[in-house]
């Protein structure tokens, strides 16, 4: 009859899981991808998106500098760069998470710009896991200064926790609200590590107290997108 009752329990369980995992990553995913398909067209062009086609966070953040300049900036001012995705990656990011644990070089999500994935990600953590950081995706564009150096364009923004996404229930982390503080932060601890030589600003999104992003989670912004200029070979 207990081993009855334990298969039985067993079958409940896989059965909710299987429920969830349909649920969130498969049937809720879809429904926001045609809620909010045209969004990102009224917006503009300075959005990312969820591999789904969600509105993601918003590009606010710019440098200048060749890949091995930008690496090199963000190493000098204390960043880590991401690890990609894989199995043991994301089995360690839980871990860091559930244990409170170090992971500096934790993983981040996948956004698209422009229709491609990040080309670079960086973290900053706040605290000994991975829940709390400081994280930023940047993408290479085609435009490039005088000296041949490409424009990179990044949406950074701080992960104040893990949870489950408002929109689909999906276990992400959840962004705070005042993107702009983030996207400063980059520039300033880039400019304190001596990395930059310039700031200048562009027009991004435009202001905005009522965005949102591909986990449900809410924003606010003044709509700039601020840029470096890194500092070139010494």
């Amino acid at each position: 009859m207990r081993r009855k009752k334990l298969k039985t329990a067993i079958s409940a369980l896989l059965a909710i899981g299987v429920a969830y995992g349909a649920t969130a990553y498969l049937a809720l995913p879809e429904f926001w991808t045609v809620h909010d398909r045209h969004l990102a067209d009224r917006i503009g062009n300075f959005l990312t998106t969820t591999p789904q086609g969600i509105p993601g966070d918003p590009i606010n953040v710019g440098l200048v500098g060749t890949k091995e300049q930008v690496l090199r900036a963000f190493a000098a001012a204390g960043w880590h760069a991401a690890d990609s995705i894989t199995l043991r990656s994301s089995l360690d990011i839980g871990l860091s998470v559930a244990l409170d644990r170090p992971y500096a070089d934790a993983p981040v999500s996948t956004l698209l710009y422009d229709g491609r994935r990040q080309d670079v990600a960086f973290e900053k953590p706040v605290g000994d896991s991975a829940d709390r950081r400081h994280h930023v995706r940047f993408w290479q564009t085609k435009e490039l200064d005088g000296d041949g150096r490409p424009l990179w364009l990044g949406s950074a923004s701080f992960d104040r926790g893990v949870g489950f996404s408002h929109d689909t229930g999906q276990i992400t982390h959840h962004i705070g609200p005042d993107v702009d503080a983030d996207r400063d932060f980059v520039i300033q601890t880039l400019t304190q590590a001596g990395m930059i030589v310039s700031v200048d600003e562009a027009k991004g999104i435009g202001a905005t107290t009522t965005g949102r992003n591909g986990g449900g989670d809410t924003y606010f912004t003044d709509g700039m997108i601020k840029i470096g200029v890194l500092a070139g070979e010494s």
